[in-house]
């Protein structure tokens, strides 16, 4: 029989997938599911603390809440993977804190510079307005329509730039948040790095190091820094002091809800800034969709499974602002990452290791024990995480022709543009550039100069909204081929429309069939 082009194009998907264990529809015994989902989740869970212990550290969140707020993130990342998995895009993806909201949620923090719960709530109306953008985008089949612009020479830098534009987060250049100017513990910082290179680079035969170079690094570097601050090397309140007394004190069970930080606050100023944030995550999670399929080994995402996810993700980006994590929701490389080792793409073993992370964020002492972790620990984890994500972004560019000009030259004036701007916007005191802006915004009398003038701060301080915006234009306006910006490769493995239908539509039908499984 003469096979089709969509034939064609599985066969080669799952072919560079037959290392697969447990495919998408596949169900392991449960004990076997529990700790493989938990292993899924041990992949990110390091970024799942990374970005709470970021925010807190800007914002000057106590450590008795910052307990509260690392358990949040996760009863929020279990409900939105169960949400993905069962509703959304149905792929075997886990949910958690995004990246790509933390730059412009670090650079609204710079601009509000008032106490933690007032810039808290500012942001969680950010995060809502910006998230219900999404969730039109998702549903409304927007995302879709703007795939065919949407190639990995935009896709490539925009997420590169997450991660490097991040370099200066509080805990790598100050560990102490309370007296700014303090010196870094660099000791502890070089071994937690060291420790994460280690496992993950020269041990990684072994399938342990391999699988939790991150979790072994800062559970190692911790209780070096916990034995240390129990025989008085370090001393309460210096650099890598361990205060193993706070996780006695914590609530057993920490009363995680909605709305426990008060009523968020919607400015539009900031709403439009953490927007750059959402469309970064959503051209992040187009990606990640068609890394996922091909580990999985099944076709690239078609349009409809695409709007679904980013639909979901905008639902749950929404319920995390109402929960109060100043933060959204998006797909997760790590968990991609994880499946490619391990050859685990099971949905079910996700879902799994999401119901687990949900129970977990309600315990108050892991939470507190979260916030025990010294900066300088922390610091070493950013180095490590940030690097990836920028080298996650990179990796796209596999799809495009490396050998043209036209290529090269708007992936690396779109990263130079997104480092170059909001250095220089950061250079400028607030009120000034406020000022200047304000003399020369044309929209200035209309909507306001400290609107206009807000707006463009965050915006223009955002790394990747500056790139991928460049990117976007010049990738759109420079002449060059499909096969040439790496639309061809994709399009080349993307599955039939018909291959994926929601939730609604599957629990529909008469038979209960699963339509997402091919024949």
């Amino acid at each position: 029989m003469t096979g089709t082009t969509g034939d064609t194009n599985e066969d080669a998907a799952l072919e560079e997938a037959s290392f697969v264990e447990y495919g998408i529809e596949d169900k392991p015994p449960m004990g076997e599911s529990v700790l493989l989902g938990f292993q899924h989740y041990l992949t990110m869970i390091g970024a799942n603390i990374a970005v709470p212990l970021a925010l807190a550290g800007a914002m000057g969140m106590p450590d008795a809440e910052t307990a509260q707020f690392v358990g949040t993130f996760f009863v929020v990342s279990g409900i939105a993977t169960l949400a993905q998995t069962t509703f959304g895009n149905r792929y075997p993806i886990v949910q958690g804190a995004t990246f790509s909201m933390l730059a412009p949620a670090l650079a609204i923090i710079g601009v509000i510079g008032g106490g933690w719960r007032v810039t808290l709530l500012e942001l969680q109306g950010a995060v809502i307005a910006a998230a219900a953008v999404e969730v039109v985008v998702g549903y409304l089949g927007l995302m879709g329509r703007l795939k065919k612009y949407l190639s990995p020479v935009v896709i490539a830098p925009t997420i590169a730039l997450i991660g490097l534009s991040l370099f200066g987060v509080p805990q790598i250049t100050d560990v102490n948040l309370a007296a700014p100017g303090a010196q870094q513990n660099w000791w502890l910082v070089g071994l937690t790095l060291g420790l994460i290179v280690l496992f993950s680079q020269y041990l990684d035969n072994h399938r342990a190091f391999r699988l939790f170079p991150v979790l072994l690094g800062v559970v190692s570097a911790w209780l070096i820094a916990a034995i240390l601050s129990v025989t008085g090397f370090y001393a309460p309140g210096t650099p890598g002091y361990v205060a193993l007394e706070q996780v006695a004190s914590a609530n057993p069970i920490q009363p995680v809800m909605p709305l426990q930080w008060g009523m968020p606050k919607f400015t539009l100023p900031y709403i439009i800034g953490m927007f750059a944030g959402v469309v970064a995550s959503m051209i992040e999670s187009f990606g990640d969709y068609h890394a996922v399929a091909r580990l999985s080994g099944v076709g690239a995402p078609s349009k409809k499974r695409i709007d679904h996810g980013i639909g979901m993700e905008g639902l749950a980006s929404v319920f995390a602002g109402f929960m109060g994590t100043g933060n959204g929701s998006t797909s997760y490389s790590e968990n991609i990452g994880a499946i490619g080792l391990t050859g685990v793409a099971s949905r079910y073993v996700v879902q799994i290791g999401a119901a687990l992370m949900l129970v977990v964020g309600f315990v108050g002492y892991f939470g507190q024990l979260v916030a025990t972790i010294p900066s300088p620990i922390v610091g070493g984890l950013f180095i490590a995480m940030f690097g990836q994500i920028a080298a996650v972004g990179l990796s796209n560019l596999k799809y495009v022709d490396l050998d043209s000009q036209r290529n090269l030259f708007i992936v690396g004036f779109a990263m130079f543009a997104g480092l170059a701007i909001p250095a220089y916007i950061g250079g400028v005191e607030a009120s000034a550039f406020k000022q200047g802006m304000a003399n020369v915004a044309v929209l200035g009398p209309v909507l306001g100069s400290d609107l206009v003038s807000n707006t463009l701060y965050v915006i223009l301080g955002t790394g990747m909204a500056v790139g991928g915006l460049v990117a976007f234009v010049l990738d759109n306006t420079v002449e060059g081929t499909r096969e040439e910006r790496g639309l061809e490769a994709w399009e080349a493995i993307t599955e039939d429309e018909s291959d994926f239908q929601s939730a609604v539509e599957r629990f529909g039908t008469s038979d209960g069939s699963d339509p997402t499984k091919a024949d």
